[in-house]
């Protein structure tokens, strides 16, 4: 493989066109033997301000009394803000008049500052752009589906997995979100909701309506920032109004195959969605298409999905970008669903995603009767397999589409 991943079109050994991964338009970043640079640990910055969504229940009550107010408080503020979705101490009248902007404002600091919103032309979906305390920007998506409304909820601002094909990842990891900073997009996007500025529904009120359903596949490698995203999930899980209230299997949490987390994750006892981003079936690909297989391969990401799907229960969701005559072989399919079906049946579904091209990308989506074949197969070979309805393309919102562009920094630092 060179430096800048010059693509190289062969024939394969299977048959069919090889096409290989290479960037355009940025320049990938190298280790010191030359491959794709893995970023884990988040470079250290100035941490955001402390939120009453990064305390447990517990701690909120501790909280309190260390500030001199009685205990009960906690749970009058967690109601305001889990079940009312407000941070607006004018609307806390429950609480003492002296003295509640500073009690609201030190437990309750502003963590999102809204830069810009894109809609669809429908209004069904709504792409967020957020700065935070320090500068950096992140994204979330909402999107109204027929019997449920889904956030994409961003976990990092920036990426640091270095996956060729996927725009959040080009200008690496700023740092890892709090765990109030990832509640605070579900917050706002409640707050959104209520207020009727999601489309695609003919009635007036909108008050009852809420996110249904939470995906972990914003900006960011949710695994990575491991304990503030499983924080974030427990507080989403827990009944209002000590949390959002959500359901655990309403929640979908993505990787692209941190391996020891994926065991960890198995061991929470928090039934949620678990989804690998495999993308390849094979070693030979996978390792430049998804940088970090360089630490553990195929076999082994498959290997922790199954494990998850026996300590859960929980159906094991295989997420695959079908890219034009790089990973859409029939022979790619017929790989897949044999290592899949080793692992035994019923464990697990397929989501090919049509691919997202991002700015100035070279890579493009496979043709329609490719894409088909693709499907086929794994379902004949007894795979269940569902092409994915990706929202937001046209709003540059869809998966792998979530970057601070420069317009986006331009206009963040106009809204200061």
């Amino acid at each position: 493989m060179t430096s800048d991943m010059t693509p190289v079109r062969k024939t394969g050994s299977n048959g069919g066109v090889q096409v290989r991964p290479r960037t355009e338009g940025w320049q990938q970043k190298l280790d010191s033997e030359g491959r794709p640079a893995l970023q884990f640990a988040s470079p250290k910055r100035g941490k955001p301000p402390v939120h009453l969504a990064d305390f447990t229940p517990e701690e909120r009550v501790a909280k309190l009394k260390e500030l001199g107010f009685p205990g009960f408080r906690a749970k009058q503020l967690a109601t305001h803000y889990f079940t009312h979705y407000t941070s607006d101490p004018a609307e806390m009248t429950d609480l003492p008049k002296e003295g509640r902007e500073e009690l609201v404002g030190g437990l309750m600091p502003n963590l999102l500052t809204e830069v810009r919103r894109l809609a669809t032309d429908r209004g069904d979906t709504i792409k967020f752009l957020w700065r935070l305390h320090d500068g950096a920007l992140v994204e979330s998506v909402l999107m109204r589906y027929p019997g449920r409304i889904t956030l994409c909820v961003s976990s990092q601002a920036g990426c640091g997995m270095n996956c060729p094909f996927c725009a959040t990842g080009q200008a690496g990891l700023t740092r890892n979100m709090s765990a109030a900073e990832i509640i605070e997009q579900v917050v706002r996007a409640n707050r959104a909701i209520a207020a009727g500025e999601l489309g695609g529904k003919k009635k007036d009120d909108h008050s009852m309506e809420r996110v249904s359903n939470i995906v972990f596949m914003g900006m960011g490698e949710p695994l990575a920032n491991y304990s503030r995203v499983m924080h974030a999930v427990r507080t989403m899980v827990a009944p209002q109004p000590e949390g959002l209230g959500m359901s655990a299997r309403g929640i979908t949490v993505s990787t692209v195959g941190l391996v020891p987390a994926i065991k960890k994750l198995a061991a929470e006892d928090i039934p949620v969605t678990f989804a690998l981003s495999l993308h390849a079936p094979d070693d030979e690909l996978r390792d430049e298409l998804i940088p970090v297989n360089s630490r553990w391969k195929v076999d082994e990401a498959l290997d922790a999905a199954r494990e998850y799907y026996e300590k859960t229960g929980r159906r094991v969701s295989i997420e695959y970008a079908l890219i034009k005559d790089m990973n859409d072989h029939a022979w790619r399919a017929d790989l897949l669903a044999k290592k899949l079906n080793e692992r035994g049946r019923g464990w697990v579904h397929v989501n090919p995603i049509p691919l997202n091209p991002t700015p100035e990308s070279v890579w493009t989506s496979s043709e329609l009767s490719v894409q088909n074949e693709f499907v086929r197969r794994l379902n004949d070979a007894g795979v269940p397999t569902t092409i994915r309805d990706t929202r937001g393309k046209d709003i540059d919102g869809a998966c792998g589409q979530l970057v601070a562009t420069e317009d986006d920094k331009a206009a963040a630092a106009a809204a200061v």
